[in-house]
């Protein structure tokens, strides 16, 4: 780990910088990146109306990642040489992973708000924290829910990547022992036809969908939805496809009883309250849990900055473990988490969600299961 000189000092009133990394063009998932966004946009105009970071403003410099693990890592050194005081954002773990690896090199301190991978740097680091659950904690939760529900035999369809092998191994050493299979449909060589024959095959009484959106996860759904041998197949997203509203507007009716793993607590602090209002109006319509996380961000970011400044970053990363802040789903503060190599939110709340098939509005939640 190398610790970088301090970035120049700004003794002009001029603003405090914190880079922001969000996807904001495909492949990325765009929805995702805008309601990240918002989130962060919206806590960063909060900050600066009550005056900011001792009377300096709060600004953000904002880079499209686009899902690309080297455009993130030229985004932070980019950011680095820039001076930001801290790192915030990103939605694709295997994006976040290159910008905490890099961030971690540069000595730059990165709050990582929404990607989950277990293993965000190779080492452990003092100088990334993040807000999201690690992936265990959250897929293993959503195994409990599949158990719950009387499924054993549980067929995930997954491309090749380090998450979604990553979310493959968790699902398997947590159901093995408790009388669960999985079954391993790969979708680089099959077509959803294909899956439905295997899981007809197979006898799977549950399909989780380990694969990117809105290709192919759109088409195997309807797919599923549409071979009579499956009728009685469950369809699962623990990634979290279906929060978006672009899910329902390429799925419809195929889209709802779709479970799903969503960081939001059963009710919103005050503050979340207040911050929900705001979210909608810059939405155009409800807020996902991601712009919860990146309000969050900003938050904790802001409150470090007011007790440490923007101009020594070792300082900034060596608050971390006296974090405590209220956030819009929670009193945050950071451990060490056995098996996780940064800072972490030991407290994020975790959900099992769907949208509701019975209700007309196609924005209402169903709680399947909270842990």
């Amino acid at each position: 780990m190398v610790t970088q000189a301090r970035p120049p000092r700004r003794e002009d009133g001029s603003s405090v910088q914190i880079g922001a990394l969000v996807p904001l063009t495909r492949p990325g998932w765009i929805e995702a990146g805008h309601h990240l966004l918002a989130g962060l946009e919206l806590a960063v105009s909060d900050v600066n109306d009550a005056g900011g970071i001792g009377g300096r403003p709060l600004e953000l410099l904002v880079r499209d990642t686009a899902a690309d693990p080297r455009k993130a890592a030229a985004a932070v050194d980019e950011l680095a040489g820039l001076g930001v005081a801290a790192l915030a954002g990103e939605y694709h773990s295997v994006v976040a992973r290159a910008a905490a690896t890099r961030a971690d090199a540069l000595g730059l301190p990165y709050l990582c708000s929404s990607s989950v991978l277990d293993a965000l740097t190779d080492q452990p680091t003092d100088w990334v924290a993040r807000l999201s659950p690690p992936q265990s904690r959250g897929w293993r939760i959503y195994a409990d829910f599949l158990l719950g529900a009387g499924h054993r035999r549980i067929a995930v369809a997954a491309q090749p990547s380090v998450y979604w092998a990553a979310g493959t191994r968790i699902l398997r050493d947590y159901l093995a022992p408790r009388g669960g299979t999985v079954i391993e449909l790969d979708m680089s060589a099959l077509t959803p036809a294909a899956v439905c024959d295997a899981l007809a095959a197979h006898g799977a009484t549950a399909l989780l969908l380990l694969v990117g959106h809105p290709e192919p996860a759109v088409p195997i759904v309807t797919a599923v939805r549409r071979d009579q041998r499956l009728a009685e197949v469950l369809i699962g997203a623990p990634a979290g496809q279906p929060e978006f509203a672009e899910w329902t507007a390429l799925l419809g009716d195929d889209g709802a009883a779709v479970p799903f793993l969503r960081y939001l607590p059963e009710r919103l602090t005050p503050l979340g309250a207040r911050v929900e209002t705001a979210l909608r109006k810059r939405l155009a319509g409800a807020p996902s849990f991601v712009a919860y996380e990146g309000y969050d961000t900003v938050t904790v970011l802001a409150d470090v900055l007011r007790s440490h400044g923007g101009a020594d970053r070792a300082r900034i990363a060596a608050s971390w473990p006296s974090v405590a802040v209220d956030g819009t789903r929670g009193r945050i503060r950071f451990s060490r988490t056995p098996g996780i190599s940064v800072w972490q939110w030991a407290g994020p709340p975790v959900q099992v969600v769907d949208r509701d098939p019975a209700e007309a509005e196609p924005g209402r939640f169903r709680i399947l299961h909270s842990g």
